[in-house]
């Protein structure tokens, strides 16, 4: 596949930034938009993260914490190990979530890829664009109830 294909949205969200920010890296939270998965990880930068099915203990997505700067900044590499892909690094997608807040509005900005650079990227691409389309529905929610 020729050129870049990046995802990226965006949504805005009427709850303090920490709270944000919690509903992102909080096992109790995520599991609740995440499709029942939670994170597993330290949150330390180089340390493995992987997105555990509570229902089954299946690891669905596995990566790595590469930024990690509280209430602004996560990075992290993504793989799910179930699509029959190798487990090489040219597979690995990183997804950065940017977080700013302004007006009680907090903002969450998502970009993930390069889609083009991994095997059946477009695929990929499809998949996460409808994940996350529905994901920040519930996240938005969960994040502004009182």
């Amino acid at each position: 596949m020729k050129g870049n294909l990046i995802f990226k949205t965006s949504i805005e969200i009427k709850a303090p930034q920490a709270k944000v920010w919690d509903a992102l890296i909080n096992p109790e939270i995520t599991k609740q938009y995440m499709f029942g998965c939670v994170p597993v990880t330290d949150w330390k930068v180089g340390s493995p993260l992987f997105w555990r099915g509570l229902a089954d203990g299946v690891d669905y997505v596995i990566g790595e914490v590469v930024r990690f700067e509280p209430e602004s900044l996560l990075a992290t590499t993504t793989f799910n190990p179930h699509m029959g892909h190798e487990d090489i690094k040219e597979n690995y997608l990183t997804g950065e979530y940017h977080l700013s807040h302004a007006n009680g509005v907090t903002t969450l900005i998502i970009v993930q890829g390069d889609f083009a650079k991994v095997k059946d990227g477009l695929k990929r691409y499809e998949e996460a664009e409808e994940s996350w389309h529905f994901a920040l529905k519930q996240l938005k929610k969960l994040a502004e109830a009182s």
